[in-house]
């Protein structure tokens, strides 16, 4: 809650890219880079719901997995 209002997070995550595809899934000392959005947002102690948003299943996994409430 951020001065009294419930706050939504969403994080956008498609599973093409130009230059690195499945990046989302690729691990980044240890993780895979969607994690370390999903860890950031929870640490922000503002938001009330975190949602990743993606056509992808193995993203939409990997979200679950590390704590989003929801993946669409």
């Amino acid at each position: 809650m951020f001065k009294g209002k419930r706050v939504l997070g969403i994080i956008p995550a498609r599973r093409g890219s130009r230059r690195l595809p499945g990046k989302n899934i690729v691990h980044l000392n240890g993780k895979p880079l969607i994690a370390w959005t999903i860890e950031a947002g929870r640490m922000s102690n503002i938001l009330d719901k975190l949602i990743v948003s993606t056509e992808d299943a193995d993203i939409g996994e990997l979200a679950i997995k590390w704590g989003a409430d929801k993946t669409v």
